[in-house]
């Protein structure tokens, strides 16, 4: 990249509000201030991103901001205009769901801690499923020995969900206060967001999806 032609305030305003309307995903200040030619000095271009967020509010779209990314999208209140029919490819598996609630709120975490809170084996075609939806990648190895893959979530995960970080995932009070709760699953639940005992729990039972 070089140097940049950027001079004035209103400049930087402009060319970070184009970048991000062009961009195909969202990106983080430094990767917005690498393109405009700053560095990646993120500070560079933080006014403006601070800027845009409070021109764009209570507009038809706005700027988010989540896990460090930056995008525009449509107000949530007008989602529904918007919003066209479509069949979703994959209903994710009760296994499914459990895996990816255990990520959310131990990530890192191997198959193996995965398998001794939910007390069952975890099929690789679970996993594969929630990498395949973006929400969970690969996010290296626990340096244990035999050096197990560890997972965590991705930005598509918080964007999905409507999550700026992580801390924003609701406890188990808030989800039965909101009725989200099925009684026979609050056991899971308490396992999931108790944290269980990785390694330390029975042989795991096979899955049953």
């Amino acid at each position: 990249m070089t140097d940049s032609v950027l001079n004035g305030t209103d400049d930087v305003l402009r060319a970070v509000e184009a970048t991000l309307f062009a961009a195909e995903e969202p990106l983080s200040a430094e990767q917005l201030a690498l393109h405009l030619g700053f560095g990646e000095k993120a500070s560079t271009v933080l006014p403006a991103l601070a800027e845009l967020q409070r021109h764009y509010a209570g507009r038809g779209v706005q700027l988010i901001e989540r896990g460090g990314r930056w995008h525009f999208q449509t107000a949530p209140d007008l989602a529904h205009l918007l919003r066209r029919e479509k069949e979703d490819l994959r209903r994710l598996s009760r296994a499914a769901t459990e895996v990816l609630a255990i990520v959310a709120y131990h990530e890192p975490v191997s198959r193996a801690e995965i398998e001794a809170i939910r007390g069952v084996q975890t099929a690789k075609g679970t996993l594969d499923v929630l990498m395949e939806a973006g929400w969970v990648r690969v996010a290296g190895r626990r340096e244990v020995p035999g050096r197990p893959v560890i997972y965590a979530t991705t930005p598509v995960f918080l964007d999905h969900f409507g999550l700026t970080s992580l801390r924003e995932l609701p406890g188990i009070d808030e989800l039965r206060a909101a009725g989200l709760l099925d009684p026979v699953d609050e056991d899971m639940i308490e396992s999931v967001l108790g944290g269980g005992k990785p390694g330390a729990s029975d042989k795991a039972q096979p899955e049953d999806d």
